[in-house]
């Protein structure tokens, strides 16, 4: 059935869901479940009267960032570990969401993508964009969206 799974998280209840499913979905289909989480880049400013962040103090944010989404994703290996299954942690620094997750698929050779949506409609949606509808029209992976 499938082999490898990818399952994109953000640490938020409703990715927490998506991610429950994935390891089951990994159980009971004996796949490897490589669990991914997107960190963002530092903003910087270049407009006038924005404050200028030292690179030092830059540096220390993304890394207290990219330990949050470890520890994240070791909680969930932990997961996977009480339940047989194999989960490959993975975390990518990008601020385009969508395309990290369609490439780490590709990357990890996963036969199915597993992750959340907000289900926001009409003006949200417009204005907050949609990672998920774009890995679905997107991806030539199949997608699961839970919401």
């Amino acid at each position: 059935m499938y082999q490898r799974i990818l399952a994109a998280t953000d640490g938020s209840p409703l990715s927490e869901k998506a991610v429950e499913e994935a390891l089951s979905l990994a159980a009971l289909s004996k796949a490897t479940l490589v669990v991914l989480k997107v960190v963002p880049r530092y903003p910087v400013s270049y407009f006038e009267g924005g404050l200028p962040v030292d690179a030092g103090d830059i540096k220390r944010i993304e890394k207290q960032w990219g330990d949050a989404a470890k520890a994240l994703l070791d909680d969930i290996k932990a997961k996977g570990d009480a339940l047989g299954v194999a989960v490959k942690p993975v975390v990518v620094k990008s601020d385009l969401v969508a395309e990290a997750i369609i490439s780490a698929a590709k990357k990890h050779k996963c036969d199915m993508i597993v992750m959340a949506s907000h289900g926001r409609k009409g003006i949200k949606r417009l204005l907050l964009g949609s990672e998920t509808q774009h890995v679905l029209t997107h991806s030539h992976i199949p997608v699961l969206v839970l919401r």
